[in-house]
């Protein structure tokens, strides 16, 4: 299945780890942008219309969580995946009040990245398994594997 990825993550090395990562590993999947900034994604966002974004939390401008309301305003079709160091369950249960359809532990992504975009693009959420019994949301009953909504 063809997947056009929006990139989102403040740190450079990061963002070309996870861009090499998707390219080896999935071909058909095809990161189309990659940006620095919360701003950069919401315009990112409307101008190239992903099927989904990768976003973090700790991005300047604008943070990550405000990145993804106002981009479920604009885009409401384009699926986000959070992928953050952020392991706080406050956080965690803001990401996903935004409507958010997965989260990422940064730590898990070697061995969760794949699987998670992969259930997130076909309508399900995912969230990392190191978030296990941490946090208390409607998203709790599927916290660490994948899910139908």
């Amino acid at each position: 299945m063809k997947l056009r990825i929006l990139m989102a993550d403040d740190f450079a090395p990061w963002r070309h780890f996870v861009s090499s990562l998707v390219r080896d590993m999935k071909p058909v999947w095809h990161i189309i942008s990659e940006v620095s900034d919360g701003l950069e994604a919401v315009k990112k966002a409307e101008e190239l219309r992903p099927d989904l974004i990768l976003l973090d939390i700790g991005l300047p401008e604008l943070n990550g969580i405000e990145a993804a309301r106002r981009i479920n305003v604009t885009t409401s079709d384009v699926k986000i995946l959070f992928l953050s160091a952020f392991d706080s369950a406050e956080l965690v249960e803001s990401a996903l009040k935004t409507g958010a359809s997965g989260y990422i532990i940064k730590l898990d992504a070697g061995s969760e990245l794949l699987t998670a975009i992969e259930e997130v693009s076909q309508g399900r959420r995912f969230i990392s398994r190191r978030l296990m019994g941490s946090i208390v949301c409607p998203h709790a009953n599927f916290i660490g594997r994948a899910s139908s909504r």
